[in-house]
């Protein structure tokens, strides 16, 4: 009696219910909004945003094939005190990386450019599950065990966080110094609207990268503010969090 091979993860991945037509708006958004090039990206264990860059005219193959990246970068290529690395080495196979289109956002800062948020997989060819789910994808974990949770008792997590920087003052070589942009005075609005030009900028880039920006304060040190979004699913907050951490580093750097 023949046996009948399984789909492997990566292919129910691509051939859900659905996914052709989201990667056709993909398509219809690039071509309407003259976007050139999309970060294909992943988060790693410790929070950094890993991934590749692509011309856009190769959306579809992309979103098909993926891009392949070591699975070292899952853990930053770091190495550890005694010198080796961090769960994979860059002779380790490497990743799959394939695009969720619905996570498909054009950077406002820069329009001709996109981001989208990618489900890691073990490499096709690997000998150890191949096409599997990468279990170092520390983002997919969530959402995997978001869905099974939801699936076994009917209820989600939902997470919500209040995101804090600190803008200091730059030196003569446009180094950071110490020195806080305004006075330790928690919650007193007049220094809060000091730093207004960046909360406008800030509030402007997050809600047009899809967060729902509500309320912030001064906090108690020189140039702390707490800028917050809404609540939601877990692993809608996690993607949100990351997001808020470009805005400010884009912000940032833009500024000086």
């Amino acid at each position: 009696m023949a046996t009948v091979e399984m789909p492997t993860d990566l292919e129910q991945f691509v051939d859900a219910d659905g996914r052709s037509d989201r990667v056709a708006e993909v398509r219809k958004r690039i071509d309407a909004e003259g976007i050139t090039y999309i970060y294909y990206q992943f988060i790693s264990v410790t929070g950094r945003i890993m991934g590749k860059g692509v011309p856009a005219p190769h959306w579809e193959r992309m979103a098909h094939k993926g891009f392949q990246l070591v699975y070292g970068s899952t853990a930053n290529l770091f190495v550890d005190r005694h010198g080796n690395y961090i769960g994979y080495g860059p002779e380790a196979w490497e990743l799959v990386g394939i695009p969720e289109p619905e996570t498909f956002t054009t950077l406002p800062w820069d329009p001709r450019v996109a981001r989208v948020w990618c489900t890691c997989f073990r490499n096709r060819e690997d000998h150890d599950g191949p096409s599997s789910f990468l279990t170092s994808d520390c983002r997919g974990n969530l959402r995997r065990i978001q869905a099974e949770l939801e699936e076994r008792t009917g209820m989600h997590l939902r997470a919500g966080m209040e995101p804090e920087m600190m803008w200091l003052k730059l030196n003569p070589d446009g180094t950071p110094s110490v020195e806080g942009k305004t006075k330790p005075y928690c919650y007193h609005i007049d220094q809060f609207s000091e730093l207004q030009p960046i909360i406008h900028k800030v509030i402007e880039y997050g809600q047009k990268m899809g967060l729902d920006m509500i309320q912030g304060d001064h906090e108690d040190a020189p140039g702390q503010i707490e800028l917050n979004f809404n609540f939601d699913r877990a692993e809608e907050t996690a993607d949100r969090l990351t997001t808020r951490r470009v805005v400010d580093a884009v912000y940032f750097s833009l500024s000086t």
